[in-house]
């Protein structure tokens, strides 16, 4: 008998099962990916929500009613079981995605990427996303009733990983090769901790330090005004601050380092804002106050928000939730609604600290004081551990030394960030799901420490109102803006503004509250509150739109939502226009400019004049500010509303020189130079791409959390807007969720964002949402009033307590 054969097959079988059961790189064990039975196959499929299902600790039954959207309808007879339960649901339906999102805040990407994520995990662990984690953790802990909570949610999150059969691991475990871990309240704390960088994690200190070295105060001054010539802000100019007696913090008249620096760490997506608005009794043709909110972030899936309503006898909210955190963060109750968009203030200083021979100590008023020293054990995959020390300060962490982004031995530079200020933000939202009043939702906002938001209120007593709400520091006029000395006492934050003269308005004699990330009050506030990319355009539309007439209904604010005008377009573009040399435009560009001439500077979708306009004006703007193009050396360029306002008012300054020819251009000559750049590329789109239409150009996309999941993202997507436009969708970015609540009573809802309920890429409700809110159309929120409530109920499921056999 020839033994070979039988040998040599035996041997390939062992091999192939190796290779189809082993991981090699980045690739998935391919035989447990597909296998039949576990793997992915298994994913691809919708959810059947229906039964009853045993969760250890529960006090009494919870109902849980989906509705044909897969909205969680929670019926629970007190909150340490709903919040139980929506720990449970939530885990059911994005389990992946509230794990990976901890993952990335805390750090630890590696272990389950790989080395490839080495410098982003050291980068996070140095901005101190798990120390901030930690410091609010301990906060949380000081309140039994808040941390009661918290620990049910991690519980019933913990109870569906449990009873988690391999082959019902979301796909993205599958194709990662890992599995989940258990929820702990820590990682309830980091997903707060990742919306905060997400909100509150830029700065430009160390790019205006660069600026100021570069070009000097005055010049500084002009290109980065601490207000604009038109101000339109949060709080109306008519405000009258005087009840406020807690004086500015007077400055210290130091100076600020000069120190080049080269690199940073990432910066948070500038566009990442909000719109929202309420208006009064009196201004609404029902009579009833009408909220709404549209939050701008990035546009993935799975999708940021999941809906939910959750309800006790002692309360019943609805709205959208954060997979990873308690309650309804925008929303609404039975008497009131709220939502948030940012408030864009400086929290971040940059203090250059100076160390000893050893670096065991730092310099303060001349005396030497001890750095602690948190070692940051970063697991890889298939790796050793890497181990990173990062030296604390009383400012907070060193980010930069010589042993990352900094080749100075003996210096390093210190963040100050108010993300790592303990609080209790998870109580806000519990207690505004449950508030009934104007008083209750100012109590709930005093526990909001980071990041700053602007939280809109309406009620059906009729109230409106809106805060700045955050822990503010009390600065020096001037502080912030460039790296300060470490080692004086004098540059540290001296005070907060106190809670109560937080900027805010109650019922305002214009009827309506509004905010879109501008400025949030003018220059007679008595607090220092310098630019800080404060949005200039949206704001000024929306304004404009509820002083246009007396009353407004909900087709009024679904308008507004959808809203594609381009005011900046329209306060440039015909400048432009006029002052554009058009005598030597080749048969192409004559075309070209006949078309944005002809353009109504509305950002829909079939248009070819914003197209045009974004060529033409980002060329324009890479050509005026080529002086900030420096190797090595960190800058941002000036703001676009600035910009429109020198090449308007100062047309010859020596910033409208190209560096690089031997000519001095003035703002028409670039207007020229930037026309034909831009005409060449756009006849390089139309050849690409068939036409250069807004649709087209922009080609907006939602992309999965995992960038490099085509399969499971979802591609030009037919929305109109941009940023800067009220509808702020871009290409990857925008109206994450759009709710609009007349406060009727109760209270009537309507809502939509870009995804579906289901994180799962093979469930029809993954991504059902994204044609309709394209469309600019709206869900209808059946908001039930019983757990006996039957309508547009599709399934029931019952979650009880286990009970010991």
């Amino acid at each position: 008998m020839n033994y070979s054969k039988l040998i040599l097959s035996f041997v390939l079988t062992i091999a192939i099962f190796f290779a189809l059961n082993s991981k090699f790189g980045s690739i998935p064990p391919i035989g447990k990916f597909l296998n039949p039975y576990t793997g992915v196959w298994q994913n691809e499929t919708d959810e059947s929500i229906s039964g009853s299902i045993s969760i250890p600790e529960l006090q009494d039954e919870v109902t849980v009613h989906y509705d044909a959207q897969l909205i969680p309808h929670v019926f629970a007879q007190n909150d340490v079981d709903l919040y139980r339960a929506q720990g449970y649901i939530t885990a059911k339906h994005r389990l992946w995605q509230m794990e990976f999102q901890t993952f990335a805040a805390s750090g630890r990407l590696s272990e389950i990427i790989g080395d490839a994520a080495l410098n982003y995990d050291r980068q996070e662990r140095r901005r101190g996303m798990g120390y901030g984690a930690e410091q609010t953790l301990k906060k949380m802990a000081e309140d039994k009733t808040t941390m009661a909570l918290v620990q049910a949610y991690a519980d019933g999150v913990n109870s569906y990983i449990d009873q988690l059969d391999p082959k019902d691991l979301p796909v993205e475990y599958k194709l990662l090769d890992y599995q989940p871990e258990a929820w702990t309240p820590k990682k309830t704390a980091l997903l707060l901790m990742y919306m905060t960088k997400m909100l509150a994690g830029g700065d430009e200190d160390m790019a205006n330090t660069n600026a100021l070295r570069l070009f000097g105060k005055e010049r500084f001054d002009l290109l980065f005004p601490d207000f604009f010539d038109i101000t339109d802000p949060v709080i109306s100019k008519e405000t009258d601050w005087s009840f406020i007696d807690v004086p500015q913090t007077p400055s210290p008249h130091s100076d600020p380092v000069l120190d080049s620096i080269s690199e940073i760490i990432d910066q948070p997506n500038p566009d990442n804002g909000s719109n929202n608005w309420a208006i009064s009794a009196d201004k609404s043709a029902t009579g009833y106050p009408i909220l709404a909110n549209d939050p701008h972030l990035g546009l993935n899936l799975p999708s940021i928000w999941f809906v939910m309503q959750l309800s006790t006898p002692d309360h019943n909210a609805f709205g959208a939730t954060l997979p990873g955190a308690l309650a309804v963060i925008s929303g609404f109750n039975q008497y009131i609604a709220w939502g948030e968009t940012n408030a864009t203030r400086d929290v971040i200083d940059w203090y250059k600290i100076e160390f000893n021979d050893d670096r065991t100590q730092y310099k303060l008023d001349d005396k030497w004081k001890d750095v602690s020293v948190r070692v940051e054990e970063i697991k890889i995959k298939g790796k050793p551990t890497y181990k990173d020390s990062v030296r604390y300060t009383h400012h907070g962490p060193v980010v930069y030394d010589k042993n990352f982004k900094s080749d100075e031995a003996l210096a390093g530079y210190a963040m100050r960030w108010t993300g790592h200020i303990p609080g209790n933000g998870q109580k806000t939202f519990t207690e505004l799901n449950k508030a009934k009043n104007y008083n209750d939702y100012t109590k709930a906002l005093k526990n909001w420490v980071a990041p700053a938001q602007n939280f809109v209120f309406a009620s059906t007593e009729g109230d409106i109102a809106l805060w700045i709400q955050g822990l503010l520091p009390n600065k020096w006029e001037g502080q912030g803006k460039f790296i300060m000395d470490g080692s004086k006492s004098e540059n540290d934050w001296q005070s907060f503004i106190p809670q109560e003269f937080n900027a805010h308005t109650k019922n305002p004699e214009r009827g309506f509250v509004s905010s879109a990330n501008q400025h949030p009050v003018d220059e007679k506030y008595p607090y220092y509150v310098f630019n800080d990319g404060y949005e200039t355009y949206r704001n000024r539309v929306i304004n404009a739109f509820f002083n246009a007439k007396k009353t407004f209904d909900v087709q009024d604010f679904k308008d507004l939502h959808n809203n594609n005008y381009n005011l900046k377009a329209a306060e440039i573009v015909p400048y432009m226009l006029e002052h554009m040399d058009r005598s030597n435009l080749t048969p192409d560009e004559k075309a070209i400019y006949n078309e944005i001439k002809d353009w109504s500077f509305n950002n829909d979708i079939n248009e070819v004049g914003p197209s045009i306009f974004r060529q033409w004006f980002g060329k324009l703007y890479d050509l005026v500010w080529d002086e900030f193009d420096v190797d090595d050396t960190v800058l941002e360029k000036p703001y676009t509303y600035q910009t429109i306002y020198l090449l308007k008012n100062k047309g010859d300054d020596a910033f409208m020189d190209i560096v690089d020819t031997p000519v001095k251009e003035t703002a028409k000559d670039l207007f020229l130079i930037a026309f034909k750049e831009a005409a060449t590329r756009l006849k390089e789109i139309k050849t690409e791409k068939g036409d250069y239409t807004w649709l087209r150009y922009k080609a907006t996309h939602a992309d999965h959390l995992l960038q490099g999941l085509p399969a499971f993202s979802v591609f030009d997507i037919p929305i109109g807007g941009d940023r800067s436009i009220v509808n702020a969708t871009s290409e990857d970015h925008g109206p994450s969720w759009r709710m609009i609540v007349e406060m009727t009573s109760p209270p009537t809802g309507l809502g939509i964002y870009p995804g579906g309920q289901s994180g799962n890429p093979g469930s029809k409700y993954y991504d059902n949402f994204i044609d309709d809110w394209a469309a600019g159309k709206y869900l209808s929120l059946n908001f039930l009033q019983s757990s006996t409530a039957t309508d547009a109920i599709i399934n029931t499921q019952t979650l009880t307590p286990t009970t010991d056999e």
